[in-house]
């Protein structure tokens, strides 16, 4: 049984992205990476995604388990954990499923299910299933609105700029709402996440960037609430102590929470342990 952390990590909300990107990774080990996490005092476990990527699933491309079939099964497993999607490509998918998919989710798990949204970054992905590299924003703006209006228990007809519909009844409605995460570090999503989101996840490229990037997002966003996050790689020559340095500089420069992609499944649980306990003596 992993060693539960307390102090530092719990305070900063340390998070974990699951490693889901290995064919060979045999389907039992996520089950026991999301309960050490669980364990270790990690609040949220995140989950890639890719539909139909031009290479094999590896080190560009993870989600090679669909992730909201993944969450259902590892949220029947774990009692506290929250999963969310980092981030589940929006332009592959229909609004309308996505909303019964994440609302189902969301009762199933007793409220433990986070959103996370994005553009999509490759081109030849998008295409290969029939989706318009060009308008991959417009779309995702425009299924951000007609699922929040499923989701918050709108009632038909909705009419939309590309998704509408005359009559229709959505369930299950979500007792408990589903918080949204947006990611990415354009002007773009910091403009969708100060719209929509109740978090922005943000991409390493420096703590000072991260700090401009999180200001600009508190602009836009006025006096709506939006908790400036990220997610980081652990790279395979870097030391325990090194990423908690790291950490600690994307704390101090405004970091709400932080997710850590730990590394491929055969290393990731030791680095999940050693990473909570150097967080927890840190603090």
């Amino acid at each position: 049984m992993a060693r539960r952390a307390s102090g530092f990590v719990s305070r900063m909300e340390l998070q974990v992205v699951l490693p889901n990107e290995s064919p060979a990774m045999p389907v039992r080990r996520l089950v026991e990476l999301a309960r050490d996490a669980e364990d270790l005092g990690y609040s949220t476990a995140w989950l890639p995604d890719h539909v139909l990527p031009p290479g094999e699933y590896g080190d560009t491309f993870g989600g090679l388990y669909e992730p909201l079939v993944t969450i259902g099964h590892l949220s029947a497993v774990t009692e506290r954990l929250r999963f969310g999607t980092s981030v589940l490509v929006a332009p592959l998918r229909s609004p309308f499923v996505l909303a019964k998919q994440v609302a189902t989710l969301q009762e199933l798990s007793a409220g433990r299910v986070i959103l996370g949204l994005g553009v999509g970054w490759n081109r030849p992905e998008l295409e290969a299933v029939g989706a318009d590299y060009g308008s991959r924003g417009a779309v995702t703006d425009d299924a951000i609105a007609v699922m929040t209006h499923l989701l918050s228990g709108g009632a038909a007809p909705y009419r939309g700029r590309r998704f509408s519909y005359e009559e229709g009844v959505f369930g299950p409605v979500p007792q408990l709402p589903v918080p949204l995460m947006i990611g990415g570090n354009s002007d773009a999503a910091l403009r969708r996440a100060a719209r929509y989101g109740d978090i922005w996840q943000g991409i390493p490229n420096g703590p000072d960037h991260f700090a401009e990037r999180a200001r600009t997002l508190a602009d836009l966003a006025g006096d709506r609430e939006v908790a400036a996050t990220l997610r980081i790689q652990w790279e395979d020559d870097v030391s325990v102590g090194r990423k908690v340095d790291e950490i600690v500089r994307y704390r101090q420069a405004g970091a709400a929470s932080i997710a850590v992609h730990v590394g491929d499944h055969d290393r990731a649980g030791d680095r999940m342990a050693a990473l909570a306990e150097a967080l927890a003596d840190s603090g």
